[in-house]
């Protein structure tokens, strides 16, 4: 949601886009201080910092595709998949439950899910933006499920 309320607060220059941004960046603690009860501090914030980079990279992306920059978007996109095979990785490592092939291909779908909301978004195709929207939060959805079912060893 509050990944949605950046595009859309960028796109349109909104006066939110600082508040909804602090908000965005909150996430990564949130998840940290939910995977800190079953890993520790340290697992936590190794998590909180790879989730903070994927939020930062993302702003890169949406940004430099507002600007018209390909360039940028094609630099950030490669970092965004690149942080992506980082996660993915991590997770897999911290508990047998989790495949990194999953955490992965779930991830690449988000990740181009999510850029492609941030294009339909910039370039006004509402109809569209509102459709992938629906297919992010479906997406959101197995994500959760499958981090449900790996902590509690199904």
């Amino acid at each position: 949601m509050w990944t949605r309320s950046f595009i859309i607060s960028t796109a349109s220059d909104l006066g939110d886009l600082p508040f909804v941004t602090n908000r965005l960046l909150q996430n990564p603690s949130d998840f940290a201080d939910i995977l800190r009860v079953f890993y520790g501090n340290e697992k936590a914030n190794q998590f909180k910092d790879l989730f903070t980079q994927h939020i930062l990279i993302a702003a890169e992306l949406v940004n430099a595709a507002k600007q018209g920059d390909t360039k940028k978007v094609e630099t950030a996109r490669k970092n965004w998949y690149a942080n992506a095979d980082a996660i993915a990785l991590f997770l897999a490592d911290i508990n047998p439950n989790w495949n990194q092939k999953e955490w992965q291909l779930l991830l690449y779908s988000h990740l181009k899910m999510t850029e492609a909301e941030a294009i339909t978004r910039l370039s006004e195709k509402h109809e569209e933006n509102v459709k992938l929207y629906d297919a992010i939060e479906d997406e959101a959805l197995k994500m959760a499920d499958y981090m449900y079912y790996g902590l509690h060893g199904r």
